[in-house]
């Protein structure tokens, strides 16, 4: 099992929830993040006079997903979220070493 947590642009999660809605993942979980990449921020224009916005808005999508489908999903989530331009966001993958289904209490592949 692995972990792909993706950070990309608000206006493009409707997007790429449509791009996995066929794939029958288990799910997923969104949170609204604050950050910075290299271009630490942006300046932005109000009233005629500039000001810096250092933490840019971005939505971060965690999804648990089964070895075999970990590049199907990273590749949509590519496809959907890719404008060309700087802040289109990051993808990270780690290793899930265990998972449980409070329910149930299924474990692993199962509980997903």
């Amino acid at each position: 099992m692995q972990k792909i947590e993706a950070i990309i642009r608000p206006e493009k999660l409707q997007t790429v929830k449509a791009a996995l809605d066929d794939l029958h993942h288990g799910g997923m979980t969104l949170t609204e993040v604050r950050g910075h990449g290299v271009q630490r921020g942006i300046t932005e224009q109000w009233r005629g006079r500039s000001f810096a916005v250092e933490y840019l808005t971005k939505v971060k999508i965690e999804l648990v997903v089964n070895d075999a489908d970990v590049d199907t999903v990273i590749d949509r989530i590519v496809e959907a979220a890719r404008t060309g331009e700087v802040g289109d966001g990051k993808i990270f993958v780690s290793a899930i070493t265990r998972a449980i289904r409070i329910r149930t209490g299924e474990r692993d592949e199962a509980a997903l």
